[in-house]
């Protein structure tokens, strides 16, 4: 019932439980995948109605908001903070335009005076310029979003096989989470192999893996690797264990809904061109400071309206790592270049997932998003830990931005791709001309801090209406205003992580993997030593 694999080495199968294949044994399957979920969920506390306090993540189809689990509804329900952020956001806001409306004046006059400088003319025509493109990117991305429509979902019939990977270091307990969510998953078990890999970890990760296992029963294979040698080197031993028609990637720190994975691989049976499908990710722990509320709202943005526009494009620039899938023909194709990527010549460890969608892109299949097929993620509560998560996205965003203008512009597939190359304009002409904008205004602060505070303070709050109004829609409540506090902490404490991470493209680091040892096997189960 447990597969123990040391990476460094072939795979030993220790007493493996035989599965049965699709179509056979169809009552007594659904009668013990019944008895499966009671059981993951009295365990593991995955599964189950909806309590109150989750947002609702219904699609636009009308379906009813995903389930999620008890300790995901404390995770993120609204408090005490939310309150006063309630309070105290709008009546900042009037602060600022007070403030600007007082100093306009004196903007106008300095404005004068700067202009009369050739390099301030050009900044100003770059910063146009941007601000042109972005109102018309918004417009064109509000009728995408407006026809983006979920595919169909399968019945058990039209489900294939599929192997989940989880690649873990340092999870401790957390990864038993993980894959009791996925084991509890509304997807015929027959059907579902998980394979968790434990990257080296000097914790008592292995340990807890291995009690999943036996708690779980033959759906959850293991495979240790005796050293620590990177996130995409755990999901390549994965990957080539797999054995369904669609391999589906989870992180260790996540659950997902009941419902996800029969969501995610639906558009593989549906289009046979669909190559890669992207969850849709929201913050776990949202209850855990005030950067998790921050990101709770950006990460909605960023997969319910950037990710749903580009899914009506058939192209997904990245598919998380939180939860994304892939057909397996496709990616056992591209995997050599994938686990040995060079960039600058040096390995890329970093950005596997939006590397992947790269080269599946390039093969010429399409790359979708999913909205219904949630997983709940933990982030960062602390500034280092952000910063730290935000340069490698950064330096992964640049390098992989790169490598797909060598083919967005040549006929990389059958279907139409000129919205992509539009998607693909508008992405490259931000990276370039909010550098611009970031100069000039460090400059404009230096000369004169209160004036042009003010009224960078104004503009960064109007920007950040945008999220806000896509939460409220999305979720129905009013914490979407704390896309407000998160645009200004952005301009004031993390802008400088683009133009810093486009002059170190060449490091690789992980940088937000922890180091320190969890002590504390779980129940039953003893630390020991596994050599290669």
């Amino acid at each position: 019932m447990l597969t123990l694999d040391l990476c460094s080495g072939p795979s030993h199968p220790v007493d493996k439980r035989p599965k049965s294949r699709a179509g056979t044994g169809r009552s007594q399957s659904a009668s013990d995948d019944h008895a499966r979920r009671a059981s993951v969920s009295e365990a593991g506390g995955v599964a189950g109605r909806r309590p109150t306090g989750i947002p609702a993540k219904a699609s636009q189809q009308g379906d009813a908001p995903p389930p999620a689990s008890p300790v995901v509804a404390e995770a993120r329900c609204t408090d005490r903070v939310d309150f006063w952020a309630r309070i105290i956001t709008p009546l900042s806001l009037v602060l600022i335009i007070i403030g600007a409306v007082l100093t306009y004046a004196s903007l106008q006059s300095m404005m004068e005076g700067l202009r009369a400088e050739r390099w301030v003319r050009l900044a100003l025509v770059a910063c146009e310029t941007l601000m042109l493109v972005n109102v018309a990117a918004l417009g064109w991305r509000i009728i995408l979003v407006r026809r983006y429509d979920p595919i169909e979902t399968c019945n058990d019939e039209e489900l294939p096989e599929i192997t989940v990977v989880v690649p873990a270091y340092n999870e401790g307990k957390g990864i038993l989470d993980t894959l009791s969510s996925l084991v509890a998953s509304h997807y015929p078990s027959e059907k579902l192999t998980v394979i968790a890999v434990d990257d080296g970890s000097v914790d008592d990760t292995w340990q807890w893996m291995q009690q999943a296992a036996n708690q779980l029963g033959g759906q959850v294979e293991v495979i240790h690797c005796p050293t620590n040698r990177g996130k995409r080197s755990a999901l390549h031993e994965g990957f080539l264990r797999s054995s369904g028609e669609v391999i589906v990637t989870v992180d260790s720190d996540s659950v997902v809904t009941p419902q996800a994975l029969r969501h995610m691989v639906s558009p593989f049976v549906r289009d046979p061109v669909v190559g890669a499908v992207a969850g849709n990710v929201s913050v776990w722990n949202r209850n855990d400071g005030i950067i998790p509320r921050m990101l709770d709202v950006s990460y909605t943005y960023s997969f319910d309206f950037i990710r749903a526009g580009q899914s009506h494009l058939n192209t997904v620039m990245c598919t998380p790592g939180a939860l994304s899938a892939y057909r397996r023909a496709v990616v056992m194709r591209v995997l050599p270049e994938w686990i040995n990527q060079v960039f600058l010549g040096r390995r890329a460890n970093i950005g596997e997932d939006r590397a992947m969608t790269n080269m599946i892109l390039r093969s010429g299949y399409n790359a979708l998003y999913e909205s219904r097929a949630v997983v709940y993620t933990k982030t960062p509560t602390r500034y280092r830990g952000l910063c730290r998560m935000l340069l490698r996205w950064a330096r992964s965003n640049v390098r992989e931005t790169l490598i797909m203008s060598s083919f967005i512009f040549r006929r990389f597939r059958s279907g139409p791709a000129l919205g992509a190359r539009v998607n693909f304009a508008v992405h490259s002409t931000n990276l370039v001309l909010q550098q611009v904008l970031r100069g000039f205004t460090i400059y404009c602060i230096v000369v004169s801090p209160a004036i042009f505070g003010i009224h960078i303070a104004l503009t960064t709050s109007i920007v950040s209406t945008i999220p806000a109004v896509v939460y409220a829609l999305r979720h129905r409540n009013a914490n979407g205003l704390w896309a407000m506090p998160y645009g200004l902490f952005w301009t004031a404490g993390l802008s400088w992580i683009l133009p810093y991470a486009m002059l170190t493209l060449r490091k690789t680091s992980w940088l937000t993997r922890h180091t320190a040892p969890k002590i504390g096997a779980p129940k039953g189960v003893r630390l020991k030593a596994i050599d290669a």
